[in-house]
């Protein structure tokens, strides 16, 4: 009985440095294909191309089951057109912050949802000059808003995972004519992407 007793105890203990190993750091790099609404109150009928961007973020776990995750990428350029026909182009780049929580952390597939915040801010903004001349246009460099998430990482070999998520952001930008506001472009988002990730 003292001899099942200890190897209970030394199997127990096994268990739990196995899962001790994995340190609380998952790092994902992904491919997110943008997708935007485009929803625009000028009527001028403004849109982004959708495209798709290169994205790495860093979970760090802070319990078994809740993570802060932070996504970053590099400023991505959009044609910006109205109407269908090319006005200019623009960067903007969207780091989002996100809690998390984390349904099965030790399963093979686990599933989770977010919440965050997502801050823009648009850069390189261009028009042509045709559309300078006329409308003297402008918008709002900066945006706040939030974020929702749902994904799964599955492990394909320890410490390694296949990540797939799913998004929705609120990205939008007060749009002007000659220094007086006309509407709001409303890019909001939805983000699909693919990826591998680790966990230190």
């Amino acid at each position: 009985m003292t001899k099942k007793i200890f190897a209970l105890a030394v199997l127990a203990a096994a268990s739990t440095v196995a899962a001790a190993a994995e340190g609380p750091l998952l790092v994902r790099v992904r491919a997110v294909h943008l997708d935007s609404a485009n929803k625009d109150t000028t009527g001028l009928g403004l849109t982004v191309n959708n495209k798709t961007i290169p994205e790495i973020d860093f979970s760090y776990f802070v319990t078994p089951n809740i993570a802060a995750e932070l996504i970053l990428t590099v400023p991505q350029k959009h044609t910006l057109s109205a109407g269908g026909a090319e006005i200019g182009s623009l960067k903007h780049l969207p780091p989002t912050l996100s809690l998390q929580y984390h349904f099965a952390p030790e399963a093979t597939f686990r599933p989770y949802v977010g919440l965050g915040v997502n801050y823009t801010n648009f850069s390189g903004v261009q028009f042509a000059p045709a559309v300078v001349t006329a409308l003297g246009p402008n918008i709002k460099r900066s945006s706040w808003g939030l974020s929702a998430q749902i994904g799964a990482d599955i492990e394909i070999s320890k410490g390694t995972y296949l990540n797939i998520d799913v998004k929705k952001v609120k990205i939008d930008t007060d749009v002007s004519s000659k220094g007086t506001k006309v509407g709001t472009f409303k890019v909001d988002p939805m983000l699909v992407g693919v990826g591998l990730g680790w966990r230190f």
